[in-house]
């Protein structure tokens, strides 16, 4: 059995991305656990915080839907 952080990638990466029209290339799962999701975003959206929020929303809410281990979705620096 796959651990919670490397399903949490495989989500990200194969049903969330694509879900949202989202290139995730620049997007770091750093750990999950206790029901949140710690993620680092790219140099590219890291200058833009309100681009890192509308990520974080949809990303999180896409997620949530498919694992519901995860209740929250933090970016960390």
């Amino acid at each position: 059995m796959i651990d919670l952080k490397t399903r949490v990638q495989q989500i990200l990466r194969d049903e969330v991305a694509p879900a949202l029209e989202l290139e995730l290339a620049g997007l770091e799962v750093v750990d999950v656990s206790n029901g949140i999701a710690q993620v680092r975003f790219g140099a590219v959206c890291a200058s833009c915080p309100a681009t890192i929020m509308t990520l974080i929303m949809g990303i999180e809410q896409e997620l949530r839907a498919r694992v519901p281990e995860v209740e929250f979705l933090e970016a960390v620096p």
